[in-house]
């Protein structure tokens, strides 16, 4: 079976130098409309899809997101590890705006106004999540980015956060006593959604500021975050070049079935359009 790599994130991912055979796909799913077009094509040889998460333009809130739509849509291209591509708030000295981070858990801070499951309407689901990300594929990105001569810290948890506001300082002090490495809004929920639709999930954060907690640095903002993920974008496409080759197409982690033991719901009481809407999910299961 051939690769297919799928890559979240912000605008210009899709422009890497040698992607070749550059098509845009729109795609429909049951749980709406992902937050743009799909850009196809291949790096190196290997199949790969691109999706800005916030759409061209960056039009969409953290919690505006279609999650799952967007998860859906790459499972729908047959996309078996997605990497993710975000800015994340540094909450530790030793992880210095511009640095790396691999994080291997999450601390959810959101408030339940965000769609992260694709069940309910008639099914019951309970999908094993004490190791948040594909630690294959999150060891692979840490070798990519040493490769890509980037500083890289592998490992640590990231408090995600409901925002559009940054944190106040309380809260980033608060936040930095449960030990996180870094702060964001949006991987914990594709995370989820991931592990559901069995696909390898793996983050590449930029750190692109302290928050608010550092007393010697100015506090966040816009006009920042902006400027240091602008020197990162390249790096980041450097480190997606070094990952592809690492990659192996077979997989023998977890995650490639994740849900065989999941569903709870007797499977004769499930209603006839919530299984239409998981065939592609977890129609082997049922």
């Amino acid at each position: 079976m051939e690769q297919i790599i799928g890559v979240i994130g912000g605008s210009g991912l899709y422009e890497m130098e040698g992607l070749s055979g550059i098509e845009h796909v729109t795609v429909d799913t049951p749980f709406g409309k992902p937050s743009d077009e799909y850009v196809t094509g291949r790096l190196n040889g290997v199949r790969m899809v691109f999706l800005p998460r916030h759409g061209k333009g960056h039009r969409l809130l953290p919690s505006e997101v279609n999650y799952r739509a967007n998860i859906y849509g790459m499972k729908k291209f047959g996309v078996t590890r997605i990497i993710s591509v975000s800015a994340v708030g540094s909450m530790k000295e030793e992880i210095v705006p511009g640095h790396i981070v691999i994080p291997d858990q999450f601390i959810d801070r959101t408030k339940g106004i965000r769609k992260d499951t694709f069940f309910g309407n008639g099914v019951v689901a309970h999908v094993q999540f004490a190791d948040p990300v594909c630690a294959e594929l999150s060891e692979n990105l840490a070798e990519a980015a040493r490769d890509a001569g980037a500083t890289v810290h592998k490992g640590g948890a990231y408090v995600c956060m409901e925002g559009p506001a940054f944190s106040t300082r309380a809260e980033s002090h608060m936040y930095r006593s449960f030990g996180v490495s870094v702060i964001g809004m949006t991987n914990l929920t594709e995370a989820k959604l991931a592990r559901e639709a069995e696909i390898c999930y793996g983050v590449i954060a930029l750190s692109t500021d302290y928050d608010c907690w550092h007393e010697t640095h100015e506090e966040v903002s816009v006009e920042s975050v902006v400027a240091v993920i602008k020197q990162n974008v390249a790096m980041a496409k450097d480190i997606i070049r070094h990952a592809v080759g690492r990659i192996k197409a077979e997989r023998f982690c977890p995650c490639r079935e994740a849900m065989k033991f999941a569903v709870i719901s007797d499977k004769s009481v499930i209603p006839i359009e919530t299984r239409e809407n998981l065939e592609l999910l977890i129609g082997k299961y049922l």
